[in-house]
């Protein structure tokens, strides 16, 4: 029998923390601990954890350090060997962990297991795209995860189980990182491990228009994607996959008016990596996007889903 510690790092999160340990504590048919890492929170998120009275839950607070540091806190206090990471305002389905489980037990040689994690908005519940052509629903394959991350991540920080094994080897998140710690951490693990994946939607990233994942980036301590690009040689997809943030990074640059950020990431770009739409975006001046992002922020309110990965 598989046995997994759950890491869920906290900070602010009384609207949804109680909803998200339930559904955690509603896992069937598996062993498992809740470690959570409450990361300085200011509202009553720690009042929230202390009304459950489970042997399971393991509690430990923390000053402020941010989500990499409170998550590398987790990991240190694990103590099985399945490594589950959960953020504190989502959901996993009553058999999320018993899923996992089979799918250990199926790619039994694999490390790094994942299902799919759909993004609920107060509308609508959007299913991600993977860039897997012939991928069925429910069907469980072996992946790479730069080829299958070019549209949706593969892996998220509410789907993911890592053994102990494999977070020993590629070393913790990166606590230097403001924004994109978690991108930086799924691509170590891809370049050193392939992702036994259930095409299931087992997770639910709530959306949520406050959250500090949301806002604005810290263009001074975001990931280095240029420190990868010796890997691209060696890793199918890779190229394509750093191609695809830097676009992303040079949107959110050029809407923020940060001229320096933006040339840097555009400068990085091989443009044939791009599709039609994300050429259009990285040539628009800065007022073009802003009338974009709005006006895809309304068709969100209106339940119509758009992106400029598809």
């Amino acid at each position: 029998m598989h046995r997994f510690s759950v890491v869920i790092p906290v900070y602010n999160k009384e609207k949804y923390l109680k909803e998200t340990i339930q559904s955690v504590l509603n896992q069937v048919n598996v062993t498992f601990e809740i470690i959570l890492v409450n990361d300085g929170s200011t509202d009553k998120s720690e009042a929230i954890i202390k009304e459950f009275d489970n042997n399971e839950i393991n509690y430990i607070s923390q000053i402020n350090r941010g989500v990499s540091a409170a998550r590398n806190t987790g990991i240190t206090a694990a103590k099985y060997d399945y490594i589950a990471f959960l953020d504190a305002d989502d959901l996993w389905d009553p058999s999320y962990l018993s899923s996992i489980s089979k799918l250990i037990s199926t790619f039994d040689r694999q490390r790094v297991f994942a299902t799919q994690c759909v993004v609920e908005t107060k509308k609508q519940s959007i299913a991600p795209v993977y860039s897997v052509s012939d991928l069925k629903p429910n069907e469980t394959r072996v992946l790479n995860f730069f080829e299958s991350s070019l549209i949706s991540s593969l892996l998220t920080s509410s789907s993911t189980v890592v053994h102990k094994e494999a977070l020993a080897e590629i070393g913790e998140f990166d606590v230097q990182l403001k924004s994109t710690e978690d991108t930086d951490y799924w691509i170590r693990l891809g370049l050193n491990y392939a992702i036994a994946f259930k095409n299931t939607p087992l997770a639910t990233y709530r959306f949520d228009g406050e959250s500090l994942s949301n806002g604005r980036i810290d263009f001074d301590s975001v990931l280095n994607l240029d420190a990868y690009e010796s890997e691209t040689p060696h890793h199918p997809g890779l190229k394509k996959f750093l191609d695809i943030n830097r676009f992303s990074l040079a949107v959110a640059a050029n809407l923020a008016g940060n001229k320096t950020a933006f040339e840097k990431y555009q400068k990085g770009i091989d443009v044939t990596n791009l599709n039609n739409k994300q050429r259009y975006l990285l040539a628009s001046p800065r007022y073009q996007l802003v009338i974009f992002k709005y006006t895809k922020k309304f068709m969100d309110l209106l339940g119509i889903s758009t992106s400029a990965y598809k």
